[in-house]
């Protein structure tokens, strides 16, 4: 186990998967069976997590960056075509526009919850507006009544990039049943894990249908198809990739799921304590927690996201990774990237307020297998580093990137 170099305390990274015994034994029954991939393992991980989800249709696919680009597929876009997706987002939520050729349209966030602001979304949209990603940042749901409303008034698609927020729920409705189609991954650091690997949740059949093809070649039947039905034909009806879930994944991904609940219920427990903490420090003005919507929902709680004033954010970062505390950054805004820069023309002053966040932000361990002690550790460390901190302004002011 990695310890830090100023004591013997081991390395807490801010995220990562839990396996147990039963996980264990689940993926070595599939490594004695006949399939390893495109197996029954597949189909039976796509119904259970259908049902988790409460929805008709549930497609595995290798990644969840795949998941985004089987959908963007599945709606059909293209040149010309234009996405609205929020600043504040891994570069997948808008490359997979890009993949189809349509062009990103980033719309600015909600200053205390840093999900997308619908009235953004509202000012962004065209005639050429084909489709919304939401992104559940840090797995707080977004306002999707709001953005569902919207979407049907002017007739384009709802999509959730749930991929931080499996588990979680909105006004009762669990995360992937709220938007015409949703997509999870499955990476180790997210809430539940196959190793790699997504999926993407719909109660539409036409656009499953599409996707399903998409993750295989664009071919009409995959192997185990073919074998129950005594044939050897197959038809490429259209250009895909493989993007196909093996059975040793999904015996993970069932596995892993049968758990989700009691995670998301200890990953709120271990936010709580933050925040609990933070507060009894005195540290609320110099490390201040991502606020909560009004509206009833359960938080995913894939990451736990503080701001910190801006001036002070490269040293508190330093001293807490000095100290062995695995903090990262997520993210610096989509249309900040030199690709989006200089493919698209987008730059500072697009999404002011993503911009600002993005200067203040520190993501801090969160997983399961954490203990108080564990949070009290870090709340420690950042007790300490912002003392060590040259800023000499006490609270969190916005910053720009230049």
């Amino acid at each position: 186990m990695n310890t830090n170099a100023r004591n013997s305390l081991p390395f807490l990274p801010y995220g990562r998967q839990m396996i147990s015994d039963e996980d264990i034994a689940a993926v070595v029954e599939v490594l004695k069976s006949d399939w390893l991939t495109t197996g029954p393992k597949v189909s039976e991980f796509e119904e259970a997590l259908a049902k988790f989800c409460t929805v008709d249709h549930a497609v595995v696919l290798s990644s969840g960056t795949a998941a985004l680009h089987a959908i963007t597929h599945a709606l059909g876009l293209g040149p010309g075509d234009e996405v609205i997706v929020p600043a504040m987002t891994f570069v997948a939520t808008a490359n997979c526009v890009v993949f189809q050729g349509a062009r990103p349209v980033f719309a600015d966030v909600d200053r205390d919850t840093l999900v997308l602001d619908p009235g953004d979304v509202e000012r962004k949209i065209t005639k050429r507006t084909k489709a919304v990603i939401a992104v559940d940042y840090a797995g707080h749901p977004c306002d999707y009544d709001a953005l569902r409303e919207l979407c049907e008034s002017k007739g384009i698609r709802l999509v959730a990039d749930a991929c931080h927020s499996i588990g979680g729920s909105y006004k009762g409705r669990p995360v992937g049943s709220l938007a015409d189609i949703s997509a999870f991954s499955f990476h180790p650091v997210k809430n539940m894990t196959t190793g790699e690997g997504g999926a993407i949740t719909t109660n539409d059949a036409e656009l499953a249908a599409a996707v399903r093809r998409f993750r295989c070649h664009g071919v009409t039947a995959d192997f185990r198809e073919r074998m129950r039905s005594g044939s050897w034909y197959y038809d490429m009806v259209e250009l895909g990739y493989n993007y196909r879930l093996t059975d040793i994944q999904c015996a993970l991904g069932l596995s892993q799921l049968r758990r989700l609940p009691q995670w998301i219920q200890r990953r709120n427990e271990l936010a709580n304590t933050y925040d609990h903490l933070l507060s009894e420090y005195g540290l609320t003005e110099r490390v201040r927690p991502l606020g909560k919507a009004a509206y009833e929902m359960v938080h995913g709680r894939h990451l736990y996201v503080v701001r910190v004033p801006a001036a002070d954010r490269a040293s508190v970062f330093a001293d807490l990774r000095a100290e062995g505390i695995g903090v990262n950054v997520h993210y610096l805004p989509v249309h900040m990237h030199s690709f989006y820069r200089q493919e698209f023309g987008t730059g500072p002053g697009l999404c002011p307020v993503a911009e600002a966040a993005y200067e203040q932000l520190i993501t801090c361990p969160l997983f399961p297998a954490m203990t108080d002690d564990d949070v009290a550790r870090v709340v420690r460390g950042f007790s300490r580093a912002v003392r060590l901190a040259s800023s000499s302004g006490g609270v969190i002011e916005p910053g720009r990137i230049a």
